[in-house]
Formats: structure tokens, sequence, C-alpha cells
């Protein structure tokens, strides 16, 4: 049986085109400066077999990588065969959520704007499981009871012994829009108040009263690498989900980000803000 190509290969083959075409290389000439073929350069961004770390370094040092930016790359080459947590949901899940929690995993920071729902990060159980329920294709009880597993799972990279930086900016919508049941909504806007007291994460909510902004169109989430220039914008759409990982789109996203931020109420009114939605419930 073949080795089953693994997200981090995915990552590191979307890490080496951008680093290659960011110093204006072609194929041929990035295989030349280490003496391997324009084949294997493109092997290596494609995922298309294994990989060797010393190649991986030894194009990072030409391409002009900073030290950080080679050292991640070389640390996930190094990784490249390994398997997450999910790996035995693998088979059963989208190959989208797959590079999704991957990415994650690796992550040390995540921005995200939610204007429909809470963000997976954050949400209680029964919340989750109540989205679920929800969907307009109707999912068995075990199919439902294994996806929330999962999404429950995704949430001990903010409890890990480094854990993930989170910002996230709520339309008021999210907090507004009772999901499940009045009781159930309580509980997550409970859970919502305390996470804004954690030391490592910021919690905004973008009023009504503020009109249109930087983020009309939809949620997305800027997943942070260890390095910025490493940095994948991931968009969720009703028919699919895009990673977006272009230097003109990762400034687009990150100045929205911005934009948001400075619209969206500090933590303190926010929290004031879901405890009144909390009480109208």
């Amino acid at each position: 049986m073949s080795e089953r190509t693994t997200t981090r290969r995915r990552q590191l083959g979307a890490m080496m085109r951008k680093l290659r075409a960011r110093k204006g290389l072609t194929l041929e000439e990035a295989g030349q400066l280490v003496g391997v073929s324009k084949a294997t350069v493109s092997r290596y961004e494609t995922q298309a077999g294994p990989v060797k770390w010393l190649v991986v370094d030894a194009l990072c040092r030409e391409y002009g990588a900073t030290d950080a930016e080679r050292n991640a790359v070389v640390s996930i080459a190094k990784n490249a065969r390994q398997q997450g947590w999910w790996s035995p949901f693998a088979d059963s899940i989208p190959e989208s959520m797959n590079l999704l929690l991957t990415l994650e995993d690796e992550a040390v920071r995540e921005s995200h704007f939610a204007c429909v729902y809470v963000p997976g990060l954050l949400q209680t159980r029964a919340y989750s499981t109540a989205l679920q329920r929800a969907n307009e294709v109707p999912l068995a009880p075990a199919e439902i009871e294994r996806l929330v597993d999962i999404r429950m799972k995704r949430q001990e990279i903010l409890t890990r012994a480094k854990p993930l930086r989170l910002w996230a900016i709520l339309d008021e919508s999210v907090i507004r829009r009772v999901v499940g049941s009045p009781q159930i909504m309580r509980e997550q806007l409970d859970l919502l108040l305390e996470a804004n007291d954690s030391p490592h994460i910021t919690l905004q909510v973008l009023p009504f009263a503020k009109g249109a902004h930087a983020a009309a169109l939809g949620s997305f989430v800027i997943i942070g690498g260890p390095e910025p220039t490493l940095d994948v914008v991931y968009v969720d759409f009703h028919t699919g989900s895009l990673f977006l990982e272009t230097e003109e789109e990762l400034e687009r996203y990150r100045l929205a980000f911005e934009y948001l931020q400075a619209q969206a109420l500090d933590m303190e009114a926010s929290s004031t803000m879901i405890h009144r939605a909390r009480k109208e419930l």
C-alpha cells in the first residue's frame, strides 16, 4: 500500500513554493544551486514522495530564508511522516479539515473573525452538538458524537504546555443567535466570559451599531506559523474551504483583522455586552 500523503507534506510543499517564489528562482535554477534535479525540487513542492531534510535545509539557505523560517521548515520536513492525534479519523474527515488540524497543531497563534457561530475552539460540547444536529444533511447520532469529539480534542491546543495565542472577534450576531436552547446558549456565553479572562485569549465583540465593516463577506481565520511568512488564511464556505498563503492574500486579511480590532469593543466592554446578552436570554 502506498504511503498516505500527510498534511504536513502539503504544508511543507506550500512553504517551499513560497520561499522559492519570493527569491524569484525557477525550479531548475533552485535545483542547480544545491545539486539536485528540477524534478526533485518540484517533487518537494508537490508532496510527491519522500523528502530529505538536508536538501530542504540547503534550499532554504539558497532561498534566503531567515533562521527562524529555515528552522520551522526543516522541523516540518523532519516530521513529515509523523501522524497527528487525528490520524485515526483521517479517512472519514474532509481533506480540508485534515489540513486545518495539522496547521492548528503547529500554530503559535490564531486570529479569528466569526460572523455566524462561535469559533470551534471556544464552543461548549452542547453548543457544538446543536450545530451538528442543525446540519442540512441529517447525521446519525454516532457521527455527530464523533465530530463533536474531534472538535473538543482540537481545543486542547489552548491548554497545552505552550498554549495557542488566540484572538477572536465575534460579530454581535454570534452572541445573539440562540443555538440549541436558551440554556445551551447561556452556558456557551459563560464559556466566552471565562475565555476572556484567560491570559492567552483575547475576545472582542463587534456591535451591530458599528454598521458596515472590513469583513462583511464572512468569517476567516489567520493561522499563525512559527514565522509570519508561514501564516495561512483559512476561509470556510458553505460549499468548501480555502487555504490562502500568498503575501497579497495574507496582507489583505491581516489588514481586515486590524480594522476589525479597531472597530470592535475592547475586552472589558465586550464582556459587558456578553453579560447583557446572557441576561436577556
